[in-house]
């Protein structure tokens, strides 16, 4: 089974439009067979890891010693397999590292560390090339905004290894094609 890592906040609560999002993107990835990994706590990652989990989808939830320290959190309820880490810069590279691919919800100083950490992986070839997708007009209006000030520091073809989806279902639609084509 391909495994897809879900990036996004911790601040989205049931019942809220980002966390049925959340749910949304684990259901269709559980529903098409994926391995899910998740931050595995709170907020999108509970979403995620409930969605999946709910329609047959396998979740993984990777999980770290120092996130429990600095906030009283333990691994959510439909976690089925956790990979444990001291560190959050382990936790972090364990993410990008045991994906096939990764999406990104919208999410805050945490989640832009994790997609800067996957970018900047792929555009020097130390991780094998993954598709990485960007859910949300948030993050794109934040790359544009990145490449219309700084482009001259970042190639069009490093620009080119995110790709944007304007919701779950295109997302999940474009995943499905990068991973056949890839």
């Amino acid at each position: 089974m391909q495994r897809i890592t879900v990036f996004g906040g911790s601040k989205p609560k049931p019942g809220e439009s980002a966390y049925q999002q959340a749910y949304l993107l684990g259901q269709c990835l559980g529903e098409k067979g994926y391995t899910v990994l998740t931050g595995g706590y709170i907020g999108t990652m509970e979403a995620g890891s409930r969605g999946a989990a709910e329609k047959g989808g396998h979740v993984i939830g990777v999980t770290c010693e120092e996130i429990e320290s600095w906030r009283p959190v333990r691994p959510n309820p439909w976690v089925m397999e956790e990979m444990r880490y001291p560190t959050l810069r382990a936790r972090l590279y364990a993410l990008i590292d045991e994906c096939d691919a990764a999406i990104a919800l919208p999410g805050g100083i945490g989640t832009l560390a994790e997609i800067a950490a996957m970018w900047s992986q792929l555009q020097i070839g130390v991780s094998s090339a993954r598709p990485l997708l960007l859910i949300g007009n948030g993050w794109q209006a934040v790359f544009e905004s990145m490449m219309a000030s700084l482009g001259d520091y970042i190639a069009k073809k490093d620009g080119k290894l995110i790709t944007h989806a304007v919701d779950v279902h295109q997302a999940v639609d474009l995943l499905q094609n990068l991973l056949k084509s890839s």
